[in-house]
């Protein structure tokens, strides 16, 4: 008989792990400019999808959390973006990822970040997971065995039509939010710098 005992992974570490490579790529961001010879409309147009990649993702979240609240590990949520991946959570976090690479112009870059926080998220998910199959059992594991971990599948959905939420989650997730949202103006303001000369940049495709 396995006695051990399962904890719930720890999300200071997906946290700090996921500011270490923003830390990494910093440089990358700041020095670096589109190698790839595009006309301004069709630059302009990759990055208004960009930036609306990442407000979807910052909404997508916000989604996510009316339905889980502060029942993370409580229960087997199967509702909303829960029908259609096991983490939505990290579905839009990635995400927002990708839209942040898109606004910097860089297909290396692109898919550089968005790479590295899919991987740094999906082994949490894992870890996460560890837990909710010891604590659920044979109910995670049904869940599991028709429900995508991270990448979704939209046929799934299904929702309840009313849902309650709870409102401190909700609003200790929007300092979150604004994280996620910075990288507008951030990527904005670093374009700017790179037109005027103010960064010494090279070509990154």
């Amino acid at each position: 008989m396995n006695d051990t005992i399962v904890q719930p992974a720890n999300q200071k570490r997906r946290i700090n792990t996921l500011r270490a490579v923003m830390l990494v790529m910093i440089p990358l961001i700041l020095f670096t400019r589109p190698g790839l010879s595009l006309n301004g409309a069709l630059m302009e147009a990759i990055e208004s999808v960009g930036i609306l990649l990442v407000i979807g993702g910052v909404l997508g979240r916000f989604w996510s959390i009316l339905y889980i609240g502060s029942r993370k590990n409580a229960l087997i949520m199967q509702d909303g973006p829960y029908s259609i991946c096991r983490h939505p959570l990290y579905l839009f976090s990635t995400l927002s990822a990708f839209g942040f690479g898109l606004m910097l112009g860089s297909l290396l870059l692109t898919t550089t970040m968005t790479l590295l926080v899919f991987y740094i998220l999906n082994d949490i998910a894992g870890k996460e997971e560890q837990f909710l199959r010891s604590e659920f059992g044979p109910s995670y594991a049904a869940y599991a065995a028709t429900t995508p971990r991270i990448i979704p599948k939209l046929s799934l959905f299904s929702s309840p039509a009313t849902v309650s939420f709870d409102t401190g989650t909700l609003r200790r997730n929007f300092f979150d939010a604004l994280v996620f949202l910075s990288l507008i103006p951030i990527g904005e303001i670093t374009e700017h710098f790179k037109d005027n000369g103010a960064l010494p940049t090279f070509p990154l495709f």
